[in-house]
């Protein structure tokens, strides 16, 4: 699992370099994501342009992801393609996450 981070104002945005959150990948996706957010201030955007799909255990993952960060701090997505933006509304998960349609409209928000 290939992620990317930088800060940005203050805001940790974690790339996913990949195309793919599935159950291959979930376990990795979770560990890559607790290192790379283990010293993030209190907000994270999660940029998912280069991710084409993603199954339940990519969902399940990602949700894992939020939870590790804990109450005090948050994470939003950017950048989610037609197939997984599905994925987000057909399961209501985007009454959990804030989606912003571009990294640009996330880092405004």
């Amino acid at each position: 699992m290939n992620l990317s981070s930088n800060a940005e104002n203050g805001t940790l945005v974690v790339t996913v370099n990949e195309t793919r959150i599935d159950a291959a990948v979930a376990i990795q996706f979770k560990d890559k994501m607790r290192e790379e957010t283990e010293e993030a201030g209190t907000r994270v955007i999660l940029n998912l342009s280069q991710v084409d799909f993603i199954d339940s255990s990519g969902l399940g993952a990602i949700v894992a992801a939020m939870k590790q960060l804990g109450s005090d701090r948050r994470m939003d997505l950017s950048c989610l393609n037609e197939n997984v933006d599905r994925v987000f509304r057909l399961t209501r998960m985007d009454t959990v996450f804030s989606i912003h349609e571009t990294l640009g409209d996330a880092l405004a928000h």
